[in-house]
């Protein structure tokens, strides 16, 4: 009877963040071994390049190390990096990609092809009608070509498909010499559909320019396609594990799905419902218990990082009059400064190479501190590196100056 329902268990901002410094691997003492583990306990690094993955999974290392990132990619390729929403990157666990691919990928790569397609048909290339044939078919011989070489830089594809080299129109302003090219979105369709792969950078880690290979001599037999319904299932669980308790419209934002597929992939998960502090909130059936006790911490994230981009609603961990300076206009977060859970400032990396930092709250001489060393720390690891984010924010554009 309704009389009798037990009261739903309250899971506030301060339990939330302590799981996220857990989970995500933050906190002292939680730290991962390998960036494998890192990987599937955020259900992938997001990133904006692969350099700031690499920044992402070092954040969350015992010991950081470009060199075991680098080997986790390309020599044992038990990572792999998929597309994500909004021109992002998600570098996850080689057994986690059909999930991922089935639960998610498919719009993407609906959303790429829809443009690609437009495009073609607005540049004159070939009749208007015949657009989608004949990307299909440069699709799959550019896998073919791929194929042959075992892997290849665009412009090596390009030589052996001219077509590749075609520019595209990107709108009145812009120069011809400015066009994007056929091959470039090619591929970036192409991933989508988990036909190819980026592999090595084309000189070191912090290059944009990428070899590509074809998806099956990365991932093998693990191509095999999921059912969409179980995929997504077992995605929305993975997340909340790593995210939860979050609410419906986190998960639907972080995932790309509509209301009802949402809806649905949280029944399949098995969970159950939590206050979060007057909204409701999900969470899995067998994780109610509070979580342990965590003592204070700090970390500097990279732009876009999983953890920053994690949730729709940020109140609990971001203050909304520190956004402005924290997000573009788009809501795609810059570097930032975390202290016990909460982003209290932003960093940049400088010409020179320094770390500067700029605390947005008070959190205390000790915190200061460790945000001070943390920030020389970064920089003498770094050494020559530089890594500028795609996505500039105000506070890390005035700070790199």
């Amino acid at each position: 009877m309704p009389g009798n329902e037990r009261p739903l268990r309250t899971i506030g901002a301060a339990e939330r963040r302590a799981r996220l410094a857990i989970r995500h691997r933050l906190a002292p003492g939680w730290h991962a071994a390998n960036v494998v583990e890192v990987a599937r306990d955020v259900v992938g690094l997001l990133a904006d390049d692969m350099a700031a993955a690499h920044l992402s999974a070092c954040a969350r290392l015992i010991r950081p190390s470009v060199e075991a990132m680098a080997r986790a990619l390309h020599d044992d390729r038990v990572l792999v990096p998929l597309p994500g929403r909004r021109g992002t990157l998600l570098v996850v666990p080689t057994y986690l990609a059909p999930v991922i691919h089935a639960a998610c990928a498919r719009t993407v790569a609906d959303g790429e092809r829809r443009r690609l397609v437009d495009q073609v048909r607005q540049s004159g290339l070939v009749a208007a009608a015949d657009a989608a044939v004949w990307l299909d078919r440069l699709g799959d011989r550019t896998v073919a070509a791929l194929e042959r070489r075992g892997e290849a830089l665009p412009g090596e594809l390009a030589a052996d498909l001219p077509e590749l080299a075609l520019g595209l129109p990107t709108g009145p302003t812009v120069p011809a010499s400015a066009r994007d090219s056929v091959g470039r979105r090619l591929l970036a369709l192409l991933e989508a559909d988990g036909r190819v792969v980026r592999a090595r950078p084309r000189r070191g880690w912090t290059s944009t320019g990428r070899r590509w290979v074809p998806m099956s001599r990365w991932l093998g037999d693990a191509t095999a396609p999921l059912p969409a319904p179980e995929a997504r299932a077992a995605l929305a669980r993975r997340w909340l594990a790593s995210f939860g308790p979050a609410t419906a419209d986190d998960l639907a934002w972080w995932a790309g799905w509509a209301a009802d597929t949402t809806r649905a992939a949280l029944a399949g998960a098995g969970t159950v419902t939590v206050d979060l502090d007057g909204t409701p909130g999900h969470v899995l059936a067998d994780d109610v218990d509070p979580a342990p006790a965590v003592g204070p911490w700090v970390a500097l994230l990279p732009a876009l990082d999983c953890t920053t981009m994690g949730w729709r609603a940020r109140d609990w961990y971001v203050d909304p009059a520190l956004r402005p300076a924290l997000f573009d206009r788009r809501g795609n977060a810059g570097p930032t400064v975390w202290c016990d859970g909460r982003v209290v400032g932003g960093w940049a990396q400088r010409r020179d190479g320094e770390v500067a930092v700029r605390l947005l709250s008070d959190v205390g001489g000790e915190a200061a501190g460790e945000v001070g060393i943390r920030a020389a720390s970064l920089a003498a690891w770094l050494g020559a590196a530089r890594v500028t984010p795609r996505y500039r924010t105000p506070l890390e554009r005035e700070l790199a100056a």
